[in-house]
C-alpha cells in the first residue's frame, strides 16, 4: 500500500524508505518522539517511564511505561526493523513484570521520569488528574496490563501469535510504523493493524467482561448490591453508584439544592460530586456549558443523560457517585441522619438463591 501526493493532474507516489536508511535510530530518535508525543499511538496514555528496569536480577528495560484512562498499565515495546523481531515475548515478560505494581510505586516511578525530563510537575496530582480520580485508590489501579508493540512491519509468525494471545483475554495492540519520503522530508504513517480498528470495541469489550467475570471470581472484591427508599419510593438490587445516585436525585426533586446536601456530608463533596450549569438544560447542552471552562470534563464518568439531570432554582446538575464501598456507607448513613423526614433506608439485596 502507498501513499499518494494529489497534484492538479495526477497521483504522486510517495517513496517508502525504513527508518535506518533515513539514519534514524531506536532508541535515540524513534523512541524520544514517540514519547513525546504518545498520542501518536493512543490519545489516551500517559507516559510515567523510559526505559524503566527497576526489578532485580535484570538488565532488561521498558522502553515506554504508560498509564491509560482506566488505570491499566501499558508496556510500549518499539522497534524499528521489518519484522518486529520476538517483541511480543520480550513485551510479555515485561508486562508480568510489572502487573505488580502498586499506584504508590507509579508515582515514584513518574516521578524519576519528570526528574529525567527535568519537569518540576508533581506526580501525585498529575496522575491523579489524568485518572480523574479524587484520591488514589489501590484497588481499582493496574487491575490489567496491556501491550502496544510498534514496528516497521510484523512477520506472520507474530502476528498470529497476538491474536491468538487476545482471543485468550490478553490486550496487544500492533501498531504500523513505515516511513516515507519526499524531497528530503519524512512522513511517518501510522497504523493500527491488531486488531483492526473496525473490530476493536466489539474485542474490548468480550475481553472486558470476562475480566470482570475472572477478578469476581479472584480477587474477592465486594460487589455487593443494595435496595434503597427514600421518600416512599423503592429501588431494588443496585449497585452502590446507583444507589447514591438515587438518593441524591430525590432529595433534590424533594427541593433540597446540592450544596446544601454537600454540605450534609463534608466540605468538599461538592467540589468532587457535582458540576453544574446555568440554565434548565439537556444533556449536550450541559456538556458543552461545562466543557467550556473545563476541557478535561469527562461526561463519561458522570450519570449523563436527560434523565438523570439534577435541576434545581434555575441550575443544571451533574452528580458523580462513588466506587469504594469504604466512603458508600458513611455518606449514606450522614444522609440519612440529615434528613430524617426522607425515610431513607438502603440494604443489601438479599440473595435470590
Amino acid at each position: 500500500m502507498s501513499i499518494f501526493e494529489v497534484t492538479s493532474d495526477s497521483l504522486k507516489a510517495l517513496e517508502r524508505t525504513d527508518f535506518a536508511r533515513q539514519g534514524l535510530r531506536e532508541r535515540t530518535d524513534l523512541q524520544p518522539l514517540i514519547r513525546d508525543q504518545i498520542e501518536v499511538l493512543d490519545p489516551d496514555l500517559l507516559v510515567i517511564s523510559e526505559e524503566f528496569g527497576d526489578w532485580e536480577e535484570s538488565k532488561r528495560r521498558i522502553d515506554l511505561l504508560a498509564v491509560d484512562r482506566k488505570a491499566n498499565l501499558v508496556v510500549i515495546e518499539l522497534k524499528r526493523t521489518e519484522s518486529g523481531g520476538h517483541m511480543e515475548l520480550q513485551a510479555l515478560r515485561y508486562a508480568a513484570m510489572v502487573s505488580t505494581m502498586t499506584f504508590e510505586k507509579a508515582i515514584n516511578t513518574y516521578r524519576d521520569f519528570l526528574q529525567k525530563m527535568r519537569r518540576d510537575d508533581d506526580p501525585a496530582s498529575g496522575l491523579l488528574e489524568f485518572l480523574e480520580w479524587d484520591e488514589s485508590d489501590e484497588e481499582r489501579f493496574a487491575q490489567d496490563v496491556r501491550v502496544i508493540l510498534a514496528s516497521t512491519d510484523f512477520s506472520k509468525e507474530l502476528t498470529t501469535a497476538v491474536m491468538w494471545l487476545n482471543q485468550r483475554d490478553l490486550d496487544i495492540r500492533c501498531i504500523r510504523l513505515q516511513p516515507y519520503s519526499d524531497g528530503g522530508r519524512i512522513f511517518l504513517d501510522v497504523q493500527q493493524v491488531i486488531p483492526l480498528p473496525e473490530t476493536e470495541e466489539f474485542q474490548v469489550q468480550v475481553r472486558e467482561k470476562a475480566q470482570r467475570e475472572r477478578q469476581t471470581r479472584s480477587s474477592g472484591r465486594d460487589m455487593t448490591r443494595f435496595d434503597v427508599e427514600i421518600l416512599g419510593e423503592k429501588y431494588q438490587n443496585l449497585s452502590r453508584q446507583y444507589a447514591l445516585f438515587r438518593v441524591v436525585q430525590n432529595l433534590v426533586k424533594s427541593r433540597h439544592a446540592p450544596e446544601e446536601i454537600s454540605n450534609k456530608v463534608d466540605d468538599k463533596f461538592y467540589k468532587r460530586r457535582f458540576k453544574a450549569a446555568e440554565g434548565e438544560l439537556n444533556e449536550q447542552a450541559f456538556i458543552d456549558a461545562v466543557q467550556q471552562s473545563d476541557e478535561k470534563f469527562n461526561p463519561r464518568r458522570w450519570f449523563t443523560g436527560d434523565d438523570n439531570l439534577l435541576h434545581y432554582d434555575g441550575r443544571t446538575y451533574e452528580f458523580r457517585s462513588v466506587s469504594s464501598l469504604e466512603k458508600f456507607y458513611p455518606i449514606m448513613k450522614a444522609l440519612k441522619e440529615s434528613y430524617p423526614s426522607a425515610e431513607i433506608r438502603f440494604s443489601p439485596t438479599e440473595s435470590a438463591d
